[in-house]
């Protein structure tokens, strides 16, 4: 099914978004959402606003770099709101906008299943690793 989409005067018709269509742009938003600090950030992020170092001990184990990267990444996206005060020294805040919630809330629920699933899925892997050797 096409969608309507207005561009200045002009109305054209695009493809509905489709997760399995190859050159599908919400691919790229599914991979932002769900990437190792995508998600670890957003669920960070579900609890309270946190300013950049305080985040960056929350999500244990990620890069400075990684992290910025992560925070632009999902700012452009619209679900992390960045605030900075103009202060001195400068101060940063980082919240979930309304749309950034809703995905954190899905991401969560995943991320907590895996963590309540691990035996089963180490008995699996066992089972696997078994059965190959």
């Amino acid at each position: 099914m096409d969608v309507s989409e207005v561009v200045g005067d002009q109305v054209t018709a695009r493809p509905a978004a489709d997760v399995n269509r190859a050159m599908c742009p919400s691919r790229l938003i599914l991979e932002h959402v769900t990437s190792r600090w995508g998600v670890l950030v957003l669920a960070a992020l579900l609890e309270r606003s946190y300013r950049f170092s305080e985040l960056r001990r929350q999500v244990g184990g990620v890069s400075e770099k990684m992290l910025a990267q992560t925070l632009q990444t999902l700012e452009r996206d619209g679900f992390v709101d960045r605030d900075a005060k103009p202060v001195i020294p400068p101060r940063v805040d980082y919240s979930l906008t309304p749309l950034g919630r809703e995905a954190a809330e899905q991401v969560w629920g995943l991320a907590r299943w895996t963590e309540q699933r691990i035996d089963e899925v180490a008995t699996a892997r066992e089972a696997y690793d078994r059965a190959r050797s």
